[in-house]
């Protein structure tokens, strides 16, 4: 069975590194992309189970790519998670508008990565 894929997309290379430490014994392919045109472009190429995506980046924000992602027939069922430090209510209703699946607020721990990881990815669809 193939391994599922994971994109995480945010600007900071850090952030990206941690990610990768939290995700990387879990046995999901991990990708990454630096920013929203970046993430569309890897996303209709891979076809990531799970998308992780950080609202505030240059070029294309998080809420533009979800848009745009959720545009594609082929993502309109990947769960994609919303990952920024705006944990404002109105921020938390414009990712949801924008199409997310759910939605977290830096700083995280591991668990809570983990647990959102894995409740999506059992919902998500077969690979």
């Amino acid at each position: 069975m193939p391994k599922k894929k994971i994109l995480l997309v945010d600007d900071s290379h850090t952030v990206l590194l941690l990610h990768r430490m939290m995700l990387s014994h879990c046995g999901y392919e991990l990708l990454t992309a630096r920013d929203g045109q970046e993430a569309l472009d890897k996303a209709f190429v891979e076809r990531p189970d799970l998308i992780f995506l950080d609202v505030l980046m240059p070029r294309l924000d998080g809420f533009q790519t979800c848009r745009a992602l959720r545009l594609r027939s082929e993502m309109k069922d990947v769960p994609i998670i919303l990952v920024t430090t705006r944990g404002e209510p109105h921020y938390v209703r414009q990712g949801f508008e924008s199409g997310c699946t759910d939605y977290i607020t830096k700083p995280f721990d591991g668990e809570e990565l983990l647990a959102k990881v894995r409740s999506h990815l059992e919902e998500a669809r077969p690979s």
